[in-house]
């Protein structure tokens, strides 16, 4: 199993001595990064290459986003040149990437309020630093994620009930529950099939969210899938035993023996501070043009947590929209710059 590589991480600065409450220096950099997910990370890698100072901050205490906190075993297929890879390799493979040019990384650490000094914006932390940005570019996915809750079973969290996978050998040889009908429902029982002693999937709708050659594989896999029929109660003692499933149509619950339930019903974002920026939204996104700008001065943003027309929320086109807003806001600090950055293999 791979490890993923230490971040370089911005040290704190020393605070120089004052007869009141001192104030640290601002961090100087080029670009700000706030969300060090994939996309995060890519553009770190796209402003280096552009000889680009970079900070890039988290609240996570590691760099990846939803990928290393949530799905770090999970398979990615969907992204160009890598037909598979886990989750965690993938991240690590980010991480390599983005650290040939040094940025420093900031986790456990929130982009709280926004103002301007002389046309730089300046991001206030959590922990009272300030970063003084040439540019900012948003790339905070969904923002703050919170699992949708299993209101049938929250007493067993953490005993038998948990909601997504982070060691697949945890199931091994448990009959295993799995509730949902999105990508990750179906992933999660596609990946277990080998571990597990069984595999049960239940739905509330007939039809799955997830994509059509997955859900094939899911029913040919030999797991149990229930539909149109939700959990209507876990029961146990020191931890779960027994599902009660209410079928549609159905008089009598089914009882199912279980070992573990995983809840897969999704997550809700927040953008948290960032929706206090004054930024042009759209439910819980962020509007941008073109060029992956806001309707703020200076600040881009990229990814997931972006919205314009034809949006298609895909990791590879958050790659893009990173590329975009870096060189982008490479040309905005500096109009004599080409908007195209070259060719890697141009460079050594």
């Amino acid at each position: 199993m791979s490890t993923v590589p230490e971040p370089t991480v911005a040290e704190p600065l020393a605070p120089e001595s004052s007869a009141t409450e001192s104030v640290p220096e601002p961090i100087v950099t080029d670009i700000l990064l706030i969300g060090a997910g994939p996309t995060g990370l890519y553009g770190a890698y796209c402003a280096g290459f552009r000889g680009l100072r970079t900070v890039l901050v988290d609240g996570l205490p590691q760099p990846g986003g939803q990928i290393a906190a949530l799905y770090p075993e999970k398979e990615i297929r969907d992204v160009a040149g890598v037909p598979v890879a886990r989750g965690r390799d993938f991240v690590a493979s980010l991480l390599s990437q983005a650290r040939a040019y040094e940025p420093s990384i900031l986790l456990d650490t929130q982009a709280i309020s926004l103002r301007y000094e002389a046309g730089r914006p300046q991001v206030t932390l959590s922990d009272g630093r300030v970063v003084d940005a040439g540019a900012v570019i948003i790339t905070a996915g969904i923002g703050t994620f919170t699992p949708r809750p299993l209101p049938a079973g929250e007493q067993f969290l953490g005993r038998g009930l948990s909601y997504f996978v982070t060691d697949p050998a945890a199931h091994a040889d448990r009959n295993v529950l799995i509730v949902g009908g999105g990508d990750s429902a179906v992933d999660w029982a596609l990946a277990l099939r080998d571990t597990a002693r069984s595999v049960t999937v239940v739905h509330r709708r007939s039809a799955f969210r997830a994509h059509a050659a997955s859900v094939t594989a899911m029913t040919e896999s030999g797991s149990r899938v229930i539909t149109d029929a939700e959990v209507e109660a876990l029961t146990g003692t020191e931890s779960v035993r027994q599902a009660h499933i209410r079928v549609r149509g159905q008089d009598a619950p089914q009882v199912l023996e279980v070992d573990s339930v995983i809840a897969a019903l999704g997550f809700v974002g927040n953008l948290g501070p960032l929706a206090r920026w004054g930024l042009d939204l759209i439910r819980r996104s962020i509007v941008v043009d073109s060029r992956m700008r806001t309707n703020r001065e200076r600040i881009y943003a990229a990814g997931d947590v972006t919205e314009y027309p034809g949006k298609v929320r895909l990791m590879s086109v958050g790659f893009g929209e990173a590329a975009t807003a870096v060189n982008n806001a490479a040309v905005e600090l500096d109009p004599e710059l080409s908007l195209f950055p070259g060719h890697s293999t141009e460079k050594e």
